[in-house]
């Protein structure tokens, strides 16, 4: 049961997280997205209820129009004394005289001794009506029905039963209107309606979208000034930010004030701790020189020892408390540059060939540390190669943010089951070369520090080809 328990959160984060991966992460999309959405069912909601109202407008002005025709047609209409109906009624509109216009009127006997038929001259066939059982008539003897016109239009029927004379002679009276001259004229409405509210749809999402951009303009201003300190022109968030964000800014400031000030007070504590070594370390290793003899060699070997281990783990401390630091930049290509120079005037028998990329790479850290990892990979291929070396610098497509620095010689290079052990620290592969040992386990440290990637690989000039992946500033 406890097993089904836990399963549960798990796949329900498991949900959560597969809907997210397909839902926008821009703030801007969202809000644009959620305003654009709200304001389409509103102009739904106001389209609806608009011309629902103008229907029902429409449609009461239609009945009341029916509704005084017939009652114009009842007064237009009288009998003779030999019970035939009588009367020219005059409507006042043209569209009763109009053949098949579907406005019509009719007038029909409904009681005994009545007889005559008027219609009016639209009217040009007959148009039957239901049955009373069908279609009652209400209190007033009127009702009204739907019926089919002439041409197949529909009819809205008012109808009714009027008495003419004291003899009780009835006539039944009835006036059709053009109930689809109404629903093209709602249908009109409604098309002129929707192409009015579209365009003040479009200009109303299109003024909010422009207001959400400026609304979130200083978070831009934000992200612009945070890159700026990342890349190292700026020193903290300047700038005048809304009440809403300049918390933010400030806090922000102050982690970046927080964060040079443990840099500052980590190089000092390794400043401090270095000098406070260095005078017990020399003094050991004078002592056993002097000293002389097994004990006095094994005191200054130990006393050499504990003195590069000092320096390398100093290096790895200072590395270490600024590897998180949003102010280091450090341009490439002019420190290599320098670089190559320095050692083409060491070596001039060396062949030094450099290859560097067409734009400018920024490494992110610091200067001192690009440098020494450099000149300890270029010192080493220096020293072992016999006539030429090959450095180049090149940015790593389909990886932003990634460069490679690679540097390789003509020498007798590294078999692929000693290059881990050449990365141990102290550990030398030829003792009849000068050097401690310690260059590239440096190399290999400082580069850790940093996130990156060193690989020792056999290269195609024969010797060691050296290859280090590091981080760049956007």
């Amino acid at each position: 049961m406890s097993r089904r328990r836990n399963s549960e959160p798990l796949r329900h984060s498991a949900r959560t997280s597969l809907s997210l991966r397909w839902w926008p992460r821009s703030l801007t999309f969202r809000v644009i997205a959620f305003s654009t959405v709200w304001a389409i069912l509103t102009l739904i909601v106001i389209f609806t209820l608009i011309t629902t109202l103008y229907r029902q407008a429409s449609e009461r002005g239609f009945d009341s129009l029916l509704s005084a025709h017939l009652f114009n047609l009842i007064g237009s209409i009288g009998i003779s004394d030999s019970g035939a109906l009588t009367g020219a009624p005059d409507l006042g509109d043209l569209r009763f005289s109009e053949p098949a216009s579907g406005w019509y009127w009719a007038v029909e006997p409904a009681s005994e001794g009545v007889h005559g038929n008027l219609h009016s001259s639209s009217m040009t066939k007959t148009i039957p009506s239901p049955s009373v059982a069908a279609v009652p008539f209400n209190a007033s003897f009127q009702r009204s029905y739907a019926a089919e016109g002439i041409d197949g239009e529909r009819l809205e029927v008012f109808e009714s039963e009027f008495v003419l004379d004291a003899k009780n002679r009835a006539a039944r009276f009835r006036v059709m209107g053009n109930q689809s001259e109404l629903e093209q004229e709602v249908a009109s409405f409604q098309r002129r309606l929707l192409t009015y509210l579209g365009l003040f749809g479009i200009g109303m999402i299109a003024i909010n979208a422009i207001a959400i951009l400026l609304g979130l303009q200083p978070l831009r201003r934000v992200r612009n000034a945070l890159a700026m300190v990342r890349e190292g022109t700026a020193q903290r968030l300047d700038g005048h930010f809304p009440a809403e964000i300049e918390p933010l800014a400030n806090e922000t400031n102050a982690l970046i004030e927080n964060n040079r000030r443990i840099v500052e007070r980590s190089r000092t504590q390794v400043g401090n701790l270095a000098h406070s070594l260095k005078t017990p370390l020399a003094v050991l290793l004078n002592e056993g020189r002097a000293l002389g003899g097994a004990k006095g060699q094994l005191i200054a070997e130990q006393a050499a020892s504990m003195q590069k281990q000092v320096e390398h783990y100093l290096q790895r401390a200072r590395v270490a408390a600024q590897r998180d630091s949003v102010v280091y930049r450090t341009p490439v290509t002019p420190l290599v540059q320098r670089m190559i120079r320095v050692l083409q005037k060491l070596n001039p028998r060396t062949d030094l060939s450099l290859k560097l990329p067409a734009t400018e790479i920024v490494f992110a850290g610091e200067r001192e540390d690009l440098e020494e990892l450099l000149g300890n990979l270029l010192e080493n291929a220096m020293k072992w190669a016999r006539s030429a070396v090959s450095v180049w610098v090149m940015p790593l497509t389909g990886k932003d943010g990634l460069f490679e620095i690679g540097i390789e010689d003509d020498g007798p290079g590294i078999p692929e089951d000693k290059a881990r052990e050449a990365l141990k620290r102290g550990k030398r592969l030829d003792e009849t070369k000068p050097g401690s040992g310690l260059g590239l386990a440096i190399v290999a440290d400082l580069v850790n520090e940093y996130g990156g990637v060193l690989a020792l690989e056999r290269s195609d000039m024969g010797g060691l080809k050296a290859v280090v992946r590091l981080r760049s500033l956007q």
